[in-house]
């Protein structure tokens, strides 16, 4: 018995990659069908060989999480493409982001594109927010013109031991980093409309390409915020800053709304907190009190949410 992870599908056949550095051909056991299950990229699984360097999988290991698009499990880390500029950055859209990712027990890399298309202003100015995101303890890349590449060095330094994904809005350009970081991937991109402000949909189905010791995946993926999966009073756990600052405040179960002796709101008032995180968080309150539940949806199987050590 070998144990690997899958690193693509294709044509119902699964390529599964060993501790050995072998890539192994299988296919799953009919079994899986009768569980109501089937192997996804990025599944740790244990399979029997055979000849010619092929294979069938007869066990999946229990998920850290899974996604449906892409349709991708156990994802360490995903790296969000925020354009500083065409579109405009958006704080509520990055914030949005954090929280999905949070709350599927994925940590978060914050990667800024297009800083060159700033006027020196702008770029001093949104670099001030920048500094808050890192200052909470993101790890945050935001690239300088007068030092090319470095921030693809930062970026492959993260891969290492870990399944990576790019996340963000269409045209903040997924697709254009993923090919600098590696020009096989060779990815098509969609150039932005200036009319739509947006741009056109270039994934494909995923794989995973060895980078740096780590797994990449090929295709930009995960775009879709729009739906939170969380009790509200849950989702101060997902803002990390007020789960800190929390901690202060008079009440334990404190939503940091009305409650007297808050102590976020009160870091909002003194400066310590970005307004903007703080009205981010009021609003998805309220998306979450106002959506209906929809219990078919598939986004993810609820785990553990401790962290991995």
């Amino acid at each position: 018995m070998h144990t690997g992870q899958i690193i693509q599908l294709l044509a119902g056949f699964y390529d599964v990659l060993t501790d050995e550095h072998k890539v192994v051909r299988t296919r799953a056991r009919g079994n899986f069908r009768n569980q109501k299950t089937s192997p996804l990229v990025g599944d740790i699984v244990d399979f029997k060989e055979s000849e010619n360097d092929t294979g069938y999988i007869t066990e999946i290991h229990s998920r850290e999480n899974e996604l449906v698009r892409p349709p991708l499990a156990n994802i360490d880390q995903a790296v969000i493409v925020t354009a500083a500029t065409q579109p405009s950055f958006s704080a509520n859209l990055l914030d949005r982001q954090l929280v999905a990712l949070a709350e599927k027990n994925i940590d978060a890399v914050l990667y800024f594109s297009k800083t060159d298309l700033l006027s020196e202003t702008e770029f001093k100015d949104l670099q001030k927010t920048v500094e808050y995101y890192h200052k909470i303890g993101y790890q945050v890349i935001f690239p300088d013109s007068s030092q090319p590449d470095a921030d693809l060095v930062e970026l492959k330094q993260s891969f290492k031991d870990k399944l990576t994904i790019f996340m963000g809005q269409t045209g903040a350009g997924k697709s254009t980093l993923l090919n600098r970081i590696d020009s096989k991937l060779n990815i098509a991109t969609g150039e932005v409309s200036q009319a739509l402000n947006r741009g056109k949909h270039t994934t494909r189905k995923v794989s995973l390409i060895p980078i740096e010791d780590g797994l990449v995946a090929d295709t930009p993926g995960f775009s879709t915020y729009a739906v939170f999966e969380m009790a509200d009073t849950e989702l101060k756990e997902f803002f990390i800053d007020f789960k800190v600052i929390g901690q202060d405040c008079r009440f334990r179960e404190c939503l940091h709304l009305n409650e007297p002796g808050c102590a976020v709101k009160e870091a909002v008032e003194n400066g310590s907190v970005l307004s903007s995180r703080y009205a981010n968080y009021e609003q998805f309150i309220e998306l979450i009190r106002n959506q209906k539940p929809d219990y078919k949806r598939k986004g993810y199987q609820k785990k553990d949410r401790r962290k991995k050590k």
